[in-house]
């Protein structure tokens, strides 16, 4: 049996377009533990979504290719499984709430069908069971008049709502890990938090681990545990979310906090965005994908892949070569955690 719950190493994806191989995910590394909510965070275009939706098979093959890694399940391998064996753990023992609640799901078939659908195919419930259960997930999700709403098709619903039936079908089947991507993107302010609140509850009720992918900081602060930093097809910083908060050891972890309008008192200078563009993954760099908008850039730093440098004790680790013990010390990437 694996250490942990869900365990990813050396994962690499790439795509084949005209123009050439796009390396979207190069070599990441991580795992979740039972309970526990995993964030991923970066700029949009960073690799976050991919590098999940392969661990589900949902990658298109071609022109999508899985080119390296491992991702055990409870010790059992799930990389690049074919289909039938990829839907004996895909939507049973992880669940997925996808980016877009107004895309995902099936404009045809009510919304207790769909639900009910994934009980009868995984379940192997009668269709009366399954809708029966269907009404009962709505209700879980606070879907007023849920077996009236069971029986309606998405455009009868809110947005809102639509994020709240595929909550309800992402946790048809009692997952172990459930994958929230961009799960509040398309939602006023006001449902978000009802839908964060939703998913903290169901966490602690059902001891389902949470890998949260976002760029929203602040929906990080509330809900995750641990925090992985992406950017440009690679996890630079990994830590507890107060290490990536309060102790940031990555340049690019310290700009995203700065571009991050905040209410403290003693910021009260303007937001500093990041300059320039991430780099071209038909041709990553050979060093630190971040060379070119580092702020701290070294010679080193163009040319050298930095490893994982260990921060602290605990497993807060960073890709940073001003984390090796010969650098310079530069007192700006800890007093911007601060």
């Amino acid at each position: 049996m694996s250490e942990h719950l869900l365990e990813v190493t050396n994962l690499g994806v790439q795509f084949a377009t005209y123009g050439g191989e796009v390396k979207a995910v190069r070599g990441v590394d991580f795992y979740v533990d039972k309970g526990e909510t995993l964030a991923i965070v970066g700029e949009s275009g960073c690799g976050k979504s991919v590098t999940v939706q392969s661990l589900m098979g949902l990658i298109p093959m071609p022109p999508g290719k899985i080119t390296s890694g491992s991702a055990t399940l409870n010790g059992k391998e799930i990389l690049g499984l074919p289909p039938k064996q990829a839907n004996r753990f895909r939507g049973v023992e992880i669940g997925m709430i996808f980016q877009d609640p107004m895309t995902s799901l099936n404009p045809t078939m009510t919304i207790g069908d769909q639900i009910s659908e994934t009980l009868m195919v995984h379940r192997g419930f009668s269709y009366r069971e399954a809708f029966t259960r269907s009404i009962e997930l709505l209700e879980r999700t606070r879907i007023p008049e849920a077996s009236r709403r069971a029986k309606q098709y998405p455009f009868e619903f809110s947005g809102g709502m639509l994020q709240r039936a595929m909550i309800a079908q992402s946790l048809a089947c009692n997952p172990a890990i459930l994958i929230a991507d961009e799960p509040t993107t398309a939602l006023d302010v006001t449902i978000q938090a009802q839908i964060l609140e939703l998913m903290a509850e169901l966490q602690r009720t059902e001891e389902m681990s949470i890998i949260l992918i976002t760029h929203d900081l602040a929906v990080v602060a509330r809900m995750a545990d641990r925090v992985a930093v992406m950017y440009a097809g690679q996890i630079v910083e990994t830590g507890t979310v107060d290490e990536i908060f309060y102790e940031s050891a990555h340049p690019y972890t310290v700009g995203l906090k700065e571009a991050m309008p905040s209410n403290r008192v003693s910021r009260d200078k303007a937001l500093m965005p990041i300059l320039g563009s991430p780099p071209d993954l038909f041709s990553p760099p050979k060093g630190c994908g971040y060379y070119a908008r580092c702020p701290h850039a070294m010679k080193v730093c163009k040319h050298n892949l930095p490893p994982s440098f260990p921060i602290s004790d605990t497993e807060h680790v960073a890709r940073c070569w001003l984390q090796h013990e010969d650098a310079p010390k530069s007192d700006h990437i800890t007093q911007a955690g601060r």
